[in-house]
């Protein structure tokens, strides 16, 4: 196997100025004199903070990005000596939690100017956001900041974030690169009679000695002839003969996500799984090659439903058929008939088409591209053309 070469860790100061200064280009544009930003990915894009921290609900994270100037972070004293290895120079911290004011006053005293002049503040408040903060603590700030206009940045940030810096496309790569690894010895390292936990448990073992930093996000299923549920948690249900096996993956590496799947067949496959196998392959393929700058999402999902129809034409019941791929296991946008975003070369995607077959049964199989002018140019290493066998 060839060795997978490793890139640096972490940005030049120059990626988050350039992400931070084309956002305040686009926030003049559309009238914010300034956005706040509370989600863990948002706030890590703009200051490469990066903690595990996050998963704890208990403290509040702000980052504040000026109408011109570096973001200023008001955060926990506990995170202080990360963030000041940022490229930030202004840094506010309080002693957390605090219920009774958690960064609070430092928010009001931060954004009192523009409650002063009747300014715009971008918060994030569209699909696939989150407050987290306490809509009370939320309440309050905005009790303590009248006539504080509060405007919509989802579209913004969004935006900037689906077309990704070489930098970003290399880390991902990366990470693509052994979760593709991982997927090359799973025949190795499972065979029938083993329970369904601890093939996950082996994938994750494998996947750490490849390189990944984590894998959180490990899924699927086995039953005979296919399955029905992509997302419950392994049992201890053994492998057996007859079975189609999938796993679907998010390994991570310096921030950053793979997603994407492989099928096996536990000894001989039915003839409807080798079908839905190569109809999912196709579509695959279709997906590849119309994932062109100046495309839409939603042309891309016709092109991929248009194969999937030889064999199931329900229409994709599972809602769509990929979407974005970085520093979150799933990023806007999405392929699916609603979604007319314009693709733009750099944006790394997911290619998931799935579709039912048999009695209830389904299959999903999915890749990781980075569009091109020339298509979508795979990241991870393709599935085989046939539904493998262990």
């Amino acid at each position: 196997m060839a060795q997978i070469m490793t890139p640096p860790r972490g940005f030049e100061n120059a990626e988050f100025e350039i992400r931070t200064k084309n956002t305040q280009s686009q926030m003049a544009k559309i009238g914010l004199t300034g956005m706040l930003l509370m989600s863990e990915a948002d706030v890590r894009y703009f200051t490469g903070f990066h903690t595990l921290f996050w998963q704890s609900p208990t403290r509040p994270w702000f980052v504040f990005i000026p109408s011109s100037g570096k973001p200023i972070a008001v955060i926990p004293e506990i995170g202080a000596d990360l963030m000041r290895r940022s490229w930030l120079d202004d840094i506010r911290t309080w002693s957390a939690p605090a219920p009774d004011d958690d960064g609070i006053s430092l928010l009001t005293e931060l954004l009192s100017p523009l409650a002063s002049n009747g300014a715009t503040l971008g918060i994030m408040k569209g699909h696939e956001t989150g407050l987290r903060m306490p809509l009370g603590d939320w309440e309050r700030l905005i009790d303590g900041l009248p006539g504080l206009q509060i405007g919509d940045a989802t579209g913004l940030v969004q935006e900037l974030r689906m077309v990704k810096s070489k930098a970003e496309i290399e880390k991902l790569a990366h990470i693509c690169a052994i979760g593709s690894a991982t997927f090359d010895r799973v025949p190795e390292v499972i065979s029938a009679g083993m329970p369904l936990e601890n093939v996950f448990r082996s994938f994750r073992q494998e996947a750490l000695a490849q390189g990944a930093d984590d894998a959180p996000y490990v899924v699927g299923g086995a039953a005979r002839g296919g399955y029905a549920d992509v997302i419950s948690p392994p049992t201890q249900r053994p492998l057996q003969a007859g079975d189609v096996l999938m796993i679907d993956t998010g390994c991570t590496w310096d921030g950053y996500f793979c997603d994407f799947d492989r099928n096996w067949a536990i000894g001989p496959a039915i003839d409807d799984a080798r079908r839905a196998y190569d109809v999912l392959w196709r579509a695959t393929e279709a997906g590849i090659a119309a994932a062109r700058p100046g495309a839409t999402c939603r042309e891309l999902f016709y092109a991929m439903s248009a194969v999937i129809a030889e064999m199931d034409d329900s229409g994709g019941d599972i809602g769509r058929l990929g979407h974005g791929l970085g520093m979150q296991l799933t990023e806007q946008p999405s392929h699916a008939a609603f979604d007319t975003t314009v693709l733009k070369e750099n944006m790394v995607l997911t290619l998931e088409p799935s579709l039912s077959y048999g009695k209830g049964l389904m299959m999903v199989h999915e890749e990781n591209i980075v569009v091109t002018p020339q298509g979508g140019h795979l990241l991870t290493t393709r599935a085989d053309s046939e539904l493998p066998v262990i």
